[in-house]
């Protein structure tokens, strides 16, 4: 950045020299290296502090590790490398025979837990009623109170095994579901290694493939922390990726993050060390990148220079816009390759 102002106010003094004919003494070369040294000295305070700049800005998306909830042996990978996929969409099935005949197994013991519940009521219905109807009748009851609590604790023990059978049922149910293994938002997996004949097992450390988020995604600068003494919440935002010489992009301030990973402490039978306080550390913008970019070849995590241009000293804006073009016409140029 300093370098290009030094350029631009060498080639702007060399102009003057030669357009006004000014002579090349001691004296004029002086006054102009003076002017030149407090000129820049000047203009890089006020941007620095008004219109802050950073060379550390990348696009940040969110990654969800994909893990079975059961068990078993693929018998399918539907899901293809980069390929755009939308919720519900299947990523990849497992083997369901153990997990249907469960199912199955399940049913037939609802059915028969039913049934018995079935027949314990209508059992407790009979003593219960004919014991209220000679109740009612002053008539001598034909049960003993006795037989009917028994056919009561019958028909509830039934009942808590006609809804244990269920329970057992749907978690049967839910497991076979899960033999087939979906998107769970809007984006697609990428290098995908997972192939037919392999086992997935539900172990948090061993992913069988990584979904990438589409919707999530957000470009993050990280400033000097009394560089952003001054940006708010919608001030202007201009971007120049590397892998798209010669654009800028528009964007607006998200948020300014009011936390930095330095100073944060979790719980734990460690205590701080003093080598973790130091380094100052960089506060995080974020920036919404309001042009379309879809045109462009801009992957996710690729980095950029980004200026953010407050409402104070406006008219130095103009300089920082300048200066972050010229930086996006330097990445046409790249000796990778040569």
């Amino acid at each position: 950045m300093e370098l290009l102002l030094i350029l631009i106010y060498t080639a702007f003094c060399y102009a003057i020299f030669k357009i006004f004919r000014i002579p090349v003494n001691q004296w004029s070369l002086a006054t102009a290296t003076l002017g030149g040294i407090l000129g820049i000295a000047f203009i890089l305070l006020v941007m620095n502090y008004n219109h802050p700049f950073t060379k550390d800005a990348r696009i940040y998306f969110v990654t969800t590790p994909i893990i079975p909830d059961i068990k078993g042996r693929v018998v399918e990978v539907a899901a293809e490398s980069n390929k755009q996929l939308k919720p519900g969409d299947v990523l990849f099935r497992i083997e369901p025979t153990v997990y249907q005949s469960a199912v199955d197994a399940g049913e037939a013991q609802v059915a028969e837990a039913e049934a018995n519940r079935d027949r314990a009521k209508q059992a407790f219905d009979r003593f219960d009623t004919g014991n209220r109807n000679a109740a009612a009748e002053n008539r001598p009851l034909p049960f003993a109170e006795v037989d009917v609590e028994n056919r009561r604790g019958v028909y509830l023990a039934a009942e808590a095994s006609l809804e244990a059978a269920k329970a057992k049922l749907a978690e049967s149910q839910f497991n076979l579901e899960q033999t087939e293994v979906r998107a769970p938002a809007n984006g697609f997996v990428t290098q995908v290694g997972l192939r037919p004949g392999m086992m997935a097992v539900p172990l948090p450390l061993r992913p069988v493939m990584t979904f990438v988020h589409t919707d999530d995604r957000y470009l993050a600068g990280a400033f000097q922390q009394n560089a952003l003494q001054r940006v708010k919440e919608g001030d202007d935002a201009e971007i120049a990726f590397d892998a798209v010489p010669g654009q800028v992009f528009k964007g607006k301030v998200r948020a300014v993050l009011g936390a930095i990973a330095q100073g944060q402490i979790q719980a734990g039978g460690v205590l701080i060390d003093t080598s973790q306080i130091k380094g100052e550390g960089r506060a995080l913008a974020v920036i919404d990148i309001t042009d379309d970019i879809s045109q462009y070849q801009i992957p996710m995590g690729a980095v950029a220079d980004v200026a953010l241009l407050t409402h104070h000293f406006h008219h130095v804006a103009m300089i920082r816009r300048i200066l972050l073009r010229m930086i996006s016409w330097r990445n046409y140029v790249y000796t990778e390759g040569h």
